[in-house]
């Protein structure tokens, strides 16, 4: 373990996933009690994108812009607003140069499967279909997230092959969720490492899935096809469950002739990266946006 990240570690607070009402009170709470982000230099929107029902979208704004982004934050599918994901919204934003699109996507299990990929793909269709009126290049937007987010940003990518849908530039794709069968060597064993385990991730599925089976819009390592999709930035904690599958994918993709950048961080935990004084994580979130900018680049 990093010896700066590892020092965090009795400090860390406990996510119930047990309990997805008491989940969503503490992390709100926690980030509210965090520095607001500097935002001097974005404009800052919250917008309503017409839907089925309508989603919530904050977005920002970088001068001279360069692409834009839509983004899912982590959560397991289960926590996590547009407030929560402020400050890595404004941070992708202002390290990158590019605009968020940060989608408050309906959160299990009230909403299982497909609702936070319907959502995440209707923001998707709309930032393409009125690229004009929001300042954006229809060429050049991309989709990510971090951890259920990542999964659900590779599952909108996969659905607007299929689908014939909207041309996707990059998929930005940290530490994703990709997997319902945690059937890999780092899913079965780290049953205890910080912040998120493998225990914590068997419930957030199962809070996703609900009595639905898994597709691979939902869980896309079950994809059989990967040829076709866009360019990828792959990023790996080395003490993740979703480690494996994480490498796995991006390996799958390259065999499928898709270009990837694969990152695999040494001595990290699934959402160090929030710890921001730690060398590695702040090595981590800069090359998470220049990943960005240089695929957004003209």
């Amino acid at each position: 373990m990093d010896p700066e990240l590892e020092a965090f570690i009795p400090f860390l607070p406990e996510m119930d996933m047990r309990d997805p009402a008491a989940s969503r009170r503490a992390f709100a709470d926690r980030a509210a009690a965090a520095p607001p982000p500097d935002t001097a230099h974005l404009d800052v929107e919250d917008r309503t994108v017409p839907a089925d029902p309508d989603v919530p979208v904050r977005i920002y704004r970088p001068r001279d812009a360069h692409g834009a982004i839509v983004w899912m934050h982590g959560g397991g599918g289960v926590f996590g607003t547009l407030d929560t994901e402020h400050p890595w919204a404004a941070r992708i934003a202002e390290g990158s140069g590019a605009t968020v699109i940060s989608v408050g996507y309906r959160l299990a299990p009230e909403h299982p499967f497909p609702a936070a990929q319907d959502d995440a793909y209707a923001v998707l269709a709309w930032a393409a279909g009125h690229a004009a009126e929001l300042g954006l290049d229809p060429e050049r937007i991309a989709v990510g997230g971090h951890s259920a987010g990542g999964g659900i940003a590779a599952g909108v990518a996969l659905r607007a092959r299929d689908e014939k849908g909207p041309a996707i530039r990059f998929q930005l794709l940290n530490q994703p969720g990709l997997d319902d069968r945690q059937e890999t060597w780092s899913a079965r064993n780290f049953t205890d490492t910080p912040w998120f385990d493998s225990r914590k991730a068997a419930l957030a599925w199962r809070h996703v899935l609900g009595s639905r089976p898994a597709t691979p819009y939902t869980a896309p390592a079950r994809a059989a096809d990967l040829s076709g999709l866009p360019p990828a930035y792959v990023s790996t904690a080395e003490y993740c469950p979703n480690r494996d599958e994480d490498i796995a994918y991006a390996l799958r993709l390259m065999e499928a002739g898709v270009t990837v950048e694969l990152h695999q961080w040494p001595g990290t935990f699934h959402g160090s990266q929030a710890l921001l004084s730690a060398d590695v994580s702040q090595r981590q979130n800069a090359e998470l946006c220049a990943a960005l900018r240089r695929a957004l680049a003209d």
